[in-house]
């Protein structure tokens, strides 16, 4: 399923013994853009704490008000703490993989390592992507979708706008789509852009660069907020950019 990030906040986390909290970020490896961590604010139940949550304990179903978790909220509280902050560092989330027993994602060359997605008993053909590099501590290659949200995007030939929204893939919580708002060069249009498509990211400047034209990505199948993205205009989409579909 492909879901927009704002959809996702706010959304309900519910262990196996009770309700959690409610997302309220969105962490992300600015590597294979895969989410690695949903941030969770856990109100009352946990007064003035947030946790990170990986996907991979997260259940079948997830619907749009609720998210379950193979967690019990003991588990949860007393996991390990993170100011999320600061940027999450690797020695955090070995500790952090080692208390739940997850294996690391860096390893491997698949999205999640050894696997290509991060729960048990998805059956689908493996989607390859190169084994993470090496991070050193304090490394900010964990991004959030809150800060990354605004960033400009630039196409060969001058920008096309400023990132707006995150769509995201909830099978394999990839970020398959970044949702531009276009409104200073094409208004009242906004246009979808992979991840794949681009050429480098200045995260000082916060700006991202992609190797197509404006004209290509203006030319492109329009693309609907107020519908749910279809398999039939992914695949049109693709094809008018000349790119190979993420799901062959």
């Amino acid at each position: 399923m492909l879901r927009t990030a704002s959809h996702l906040k706010g959304t309900s986390i519910a262990a196996t013994d009770g309700e959690i909290g409610s997302v309220q970020d969105l962490y992300f490896d600015d590597h294979s853009w895969t989410i690695r961590y949903l941030v969770v604010d856990t109100g009352t139940w946990l007064p003035g704490r947030q946790v990170l949550i990986s996907p991979r304990s997260i259940m079948a179903g997830t619907d749009e008000a609720k998210i379950p978790v193979s967690l019990t909220k003991s588990q949860v509280e007393n996991s390990p703490s993170t100011d999320v902050d600061k940027p999450v560092e690797r020695q955090y989330e070995e500790e952090y993989s080692q208390y739940y027993g997850y294996p690391y994602y860096w390893t491997g060359p698949y999205r999640w390592g050894a696997t290509p997605y991060p729960g048990e008993g998805v059956l689908a053909m493996p989607e390859a992507v190169a084994a993470m590099p090496p991070r050193g501590g304090g490394d900010p290659s964990l991004r959030s979708t809150r800060n990354v949200t605004g960033y400009y995007i630039e196409a060969t030939d001058g920008d096309i706008g400023h990132v707006d929204d995150f769509i995201v893939d909830t099978a394999a919580w990839a970020i398959r789509y970044m949702l531009v708002d276009t409104r200073n060069w094409w208004p009242g249009k906004k246009v979808l852009v992979s991840p794949e498509w681009i050429n480098r990211v200045s995260w000082p400047d916060s700006r991202v660069y992609v190797d197509m034209s404006r004209e290509a990505i203006k030319s492109a199948p329009e693309y609907d907020p107020n519908q749910p993205v279809a398999r039939d205009y992914e695949t049109r989409l693709f094809g008018h950019h000349n790119r190979r579909v993420y799901w062959d």
